[in-house]
């Protein structure tokens, strides 16, 4: 039913606002977002373009473009992405008391450039017939030697592993984090390889008997209509890290959203839809569709994110990430964490 009267207003609306857009750079691909852009374009009359491609490929191309780029907002994956398009001036601030009030200052930049859509918290997942929840603890400890030739983890230079050792640095200090990191690869059960998706097939397999990744893998695998998929979900436990009463928490990250410098005339348009996207009925979407947390906290997880209980979240502000992920780059290399 929703359906049908999101496309019927859409057409309405499109013949009536055919001048009125919003050009969107994204990072992400999922069929939740292209979900929310239809139902903004049924309920404003505004119509949304998407450009697609990898974040590296976006930042350069909105480089390259300057003051000339159709861009009005640029969608990524990770804080630090998000960091980087404001140290090379490819972003606008946003003066926006309603995105003020929904995202805290935590998951924002302090000058308020770039604003979180969603979370993903970073953890531990266990093959449930090798390790028992009460062996898990820390990050700290992944480093222990009783995890030597058992933990599998994606590349060193993926940005979400240097986001979580910039969290490091800024929470602990470089040395901590690079003995942190000389740990991992020192307990690896194989040559890093493959995506979050492929640690945890690998976990379920027996290749490895924990894994370092983003909860929303996990979501999507518990969520996926292929029965083999759902399988693997169910073969590993979930495990929030760093959860004691003077732990700092987990480590949390954002899909984020910022309006680009070059944006003039559809500007408000881009705001709009910046608002939207938090909204209740927005987040709802993302979360049930894509296994990510809300930013909203009048919105609650999907059951799934539910089933794995409530945790401590580090309250590290996420800008911080960014600072410091050029030098969490130089740890990765010293340590030689391929």
């Amino acid at each position: 039913m929703l359906r049908k009267l999101v496309v019927g207003t859409l057409l309405v609306s499109s013949m009536a606002y055919a001048a009125s857009e919003v050009n969107i750079y994204s990072h992400r691909h999922y069929d939740a977002d292209q979900q929310l852009f239809t139902l903004f374009e049924a309920q404003t009359g505004i119509k949304v373009n998407v450009v697609k491609a990898k974040a590296s490929e976006l930042l350069k191309r909105l480089e390259k473009e300057g003051a000339k780029s159709p861009a009005d907002l640029f969608i990524t994956a990770d804080v630090a992405r998000l960091h980087l398009a404001k140290e090379r001036g490819l972003l606008q601030k946003v003066d926006s008391q309603y995105l003020n009030d929904i995202i805290p200052p935590k998951l924002r930049d302090r000058d308020d450039y770039w604003f979180a859509l969603t979370t993903r918290a970073r953890v531990i997942v266990y093959n449930k017939d090798k390790v028992r929840a009460s062996e898990l603890s820390t990050y700290e400890d992944m480093v222990n030697p009783k995890w030597e030739g058992r933990l599998l983890v994606r590349t060193g230079s993926n940005i979400y592993n240097t986001s979580f050792i910039a969290s490091m640095i800024a929470s602990q200090g470089r040395e901590a984090a690079k003995t942190w990191a000389a740990g991992v690869v020192n307990n690896l059960a194989r040559t890093p390889k493959g995506g979050d998706t492929d640690q945890i097939r690998a976990v379920a397999a027996g290749a490895g008997d924990i894994a370092f990744v983003n909860t929303y893998y996990v979501g999507r695998l518990l969520n996926s209509k292929k029965d083999a998929d759902v399988m693997v979900g169910e073969q590993v436990g979930v495990f929030f890290p760093n959860q004691g009463a003077f732990d700092r928490g987990a480590h949390v990250n954002i899909s984020g959203i910022g309006l680009t410098k070059s944006s003039s005339k559809n500007r408000a348009n881009a705001i709009k839809l910046m608002e939207f996207l938090v909204s209740p009925e927005a987040q709802a979407i993302f979360s049930e569709a894509n296994s990510e947390y809300p930013v909203n906290q009048s919105v609650k997880p999907s059951k799934t994110l539910q089933s794995w209980g409530a945790f401590k979240v580090d309250q590290t502000p996420l800008y911080r990430f960014g600072v410091h992920n050029a030098d969490a780059m130089k740890i990765v290399n010293e340590v030689n964490w391929k």
